[in-house]
């Protein structure tokens, strides 16, 4: 069974920085194009920002321009989101997904999602 997990998630102040990993099992990563997503309570799902599957193509939204960094490391089956100069309004469950080679930010692009990891910035 094809599995994605998220880690890195956790409690930061407003300005700080995290890490979010998204590993996957059962399946080679290199085939799929990977987005992020999140949703905070009481809203929808929204794209974060997505890679291709070669890693020669990066989107995010508008409102994460500049302050996350999307990447990936085939090798290791890895991608990643740097989360920089967060903001309170940041705070969501964020997860990862698996889509097409050429998936964007519309979370029904996407095949396979891991479980989420809770991202709360607060002073």
């Amino acid at each position: 069974q094809v599995q994605l997990v998220e880690s890195g998630g956790g409690f930061v102040q407003p300005g700080g920085s995290l890490r979010l990993s998204c590993a996957a099992s059962r399946f080679t990563l290199d085939y799929y194009a990977i987005g992020w997503f999140r949703q905070a309570p009481g809203k929808e799902r929204e794209g974060v920002s997505c890679i291709s599957n070669r890693a020669a193509f990066t989107r995010y939204a508008d409102s994460v321009k500049g302050r996350f960094t999307i990447s990936r490391d085939n090798a290791k089956n890895l991608v990643y989101l740097q989360l920089n100069s967060l903001k309170p309004e940041d705070t969501a469950v964020y997860y990862c997904a698996a889509g097409s080679y050429s998936a964007g930010l519309g979370p029904y692009e996407y095949d396979y999602w891991g479980q989420g990891t809770q991202v709360t910035v607060s002073s």
